[in-house]
C-alpha cells in the first residue's frame, strides 16, 4: 500500500471505495451496465420508450471544512456552496447519461444541534431554492420535493447534507458509454469563472476533501474543533499542514482566504451539457465522464478493452499544487484522488470536438482535446490509462 493510500486508510476513508464496490458488485446493473448512472425501466408509466433515473449523494466531509470556516469567520455563505456541492454530485452524474432537465430533488440533512444553529439550517434550505432558481434561467427545471432535517447528534458530529434526485426521460435521449478506439477526449476545466458562476472557482469539487483538509490545515484546529474530525484516527495524520483557513492564497491574480478556495462550490456542467446534447448529434458522442471519485482514473470503470491516453490535460490548478506540496503525495496518486482541474470529459468523434470546445467557450468554460482512445495494448488484459504531462508519465 502506498504512503498516500495508508494515510487515507488511517483517516478512515478510501480513495477508491473498494469495500463499497465489493459490496455492490453482484447487484443488478440496470438497463445499461456501462452507463454512468444506473438506468431503470420506466416504473412511473410503464413506458418501453422511457426510463427512470434516481441518484443519491452528499457533500461528504466538505461540510466539516465549511463548519470550521463558518466558526472562524461567521460567514454563512459557505453553506450555500455546500448545498450546491451536494446537488451537483447528483445532477451532473445524471447529466452524463443525458438527463439535463425536469428533475425532482429531495434533501436529507442530519445535524448535531449543539454545533449547527438554526441560521445554518435556514441558509441551507434557502440555498437549495436559489440554486434551482438560477438553473431555471438556463432552461433547467428542478422541483424541490421537500425532505428530512433531523437532529441526530448521537451519530453526526456536525452536519451531513445530502440530496436524492429523480428524472424520467426518453431512452432515445440517453448517452450510454461505448468508448472506443478512435475517440478523442474533450476535457472541460473545473476552474475559472463560467458565465453562470458568481465567483472564480478553484476547481476543488467535492472529492478528496478529507485529504485536502488534513494535509493543508494547521494542527491547532485539532484542539480547537475536535468535533470536526474522527478523534480515533492517529494524531499524526490529523491537520498535518501549515496553513490557516484565513491565510491569503492567490489564484489567477485573485487573492482569497485558503478556506474559501477549498470551499469553492462544485461547478455544475448542466447548462453546458444541456446545450451540447441539444446541438450535437448524440450518435457522435461515445461517453461522458464526471471525474469525481477516482479523479482522472474514473473512466476506467466504464470501458472495455481500450487504452486511454491523456496527454494534453489542463495545467494543474494552483490549489492542487498546494495540496501536493503540503502532503508530498506522489503525482500519480494525486491524479487518482483529485480532478486536478479537469472534471468533465466527453469521448467523441474527432469531427465534433471543435464544436464542443466552442459551445463551452460561449459559457466561458475552457475546453480542449486532452487525449484519445486507442486499442488495448497486447498483454494488458484489462483497459488501461496513461497520463502524460510535465510531472511525468503515469500508468493505471
Amino acid at each position: 500500500m502506498s504512503i498516500d493510500a495508508q494515510r487515507y486508510a488511517l483517516r478512515g476513508v478510501s480513495a477508491n471505495k473498494s469495500e463499497v464496490h465489493d459490496a455492490i458488485q453482484n447487484l443488478e446493473k440496470g438497463l445499461y451496465p456501462k452507463a454512468f448512472c444506473k438506468i431503470l425501466p420506466d416504473y412511473i408509466a410503464d413506458s418501453k420508450t422511457h426510463c427512470n433515473i434516481m441518484h443519491a449523494d452528499t457533500a461528504g466531509t466538505k461540510t466539516s471544512l465549511a463548519y470550521m470556516y463558518w466558526r472562524e469567520t461567521g460567514d454563512l455563505s459557505v453553506w450555500k456552496g455546500i448545498v450546491q456541492d451536494a446537488m451537483v454530485m447528483n445532477l451532473d452524474d445524471m447529466a452524463c447519461v443525458g438527463a439535463v432537465d425536469k428533475f425532482i430533488v429531495s434533501s436529507t440533512i442530519g445535524r448535531n444541534k449543539n454545533y449547527i444553529t438554526g441560521d445554518v439550517i435556514k441558509t441551507i434550505i434557502h440555498a437549495a431554492v436559489e440554486f434551482c432558481d438560477a438553473m431555471r434561467t438556463y432552461g433547467i427545471d428542478i422541483k424541490l420535493a421537500g425532505g428530512e432535517t433531523a437532529d441526530v447528534g448521537d451519530i453526526v458530529r456536525t452536519i451531513d447534507v445530502g440530496f436524492t434526485a429523480f428524472a424520467r426521460l426518453p431512452r432515445k435521449k440517453l448517452v450510454i458509454n461505448n468508448i472506443k478506439p478512435g475517440n478523442v477526449i474533450v476535457g472541460f476545466s473545473s476552474t475559472g469563472k463560467s458565465f453562470y458562476e458568481t465567483e472564480t472557482n478553484s476547481g476543488m469539487g467535492c472529492n478528496g476533501l478529507t485529504s485536502a483538509r488534513h494535509d493543508i490545515l494547521h494542527k491547532s484546529y485539532a484542539a480547537k474543533y475536535p468535533e470536526s474530525y474522527d478523534t480515533k484516527i492517529p494524531e499524526a495524520v490529523v491537520y498535518a499542514g501549515t496553513k490557516l483557513l484565513t491565510d491569503d492564497f492567490e489564484i489567477g491574480g485573485e487573492t482569497k482566504p485558503i478556506g474559501k478556495w477549498i470551499l469553492s462550490p462544485t461547478r455544475t456542467y448542466l447548462p453546458l451539457l444541456k446545450n451540447i446534447l441539444s446541438e450535437v448529434d448524440l450518435k457522435k458522442i461515445s461517453g461522458i465522464i464526471h471525474n469525481t471519485g477516482g479523479g482522472q482514473t474514473k473512466v476506467l470503470k466504464y470501458v472495455n478493452d481500450v487504452h486511454i491516453v491523456k496527454n494534453n490535460l489542463f495545467p494543474i490548478a494552483p490549489l492542487f499544487r498546494l495540496i501536493q506540496s503540503q502532503s508530498q503525495t506522489p503525482w500519480r496518486e494525486m491524479y487518482q484522488v483529485f480532478n486536478m482541474g479537469t472534471r468533465l470529459e466527453i469521448y467523441c468523434n474527432e469531427k465534433i470536438a471543435e464544436s464542443l470546445v466552442n459551445i463551452a467557450g460561449l459559457l466561458n468554460i475552457e475546453a480542449r482535446v486532452i487525449g484519445y482512445v486507442e486499442k488495448k495494448r497486447a498483454g494488458t488484459g484489462i483497459s488501461t490509462l496513461s497520463i502524460e504531462n510535465p510531472e511525468g508519465k503515469f500508468n493505471y
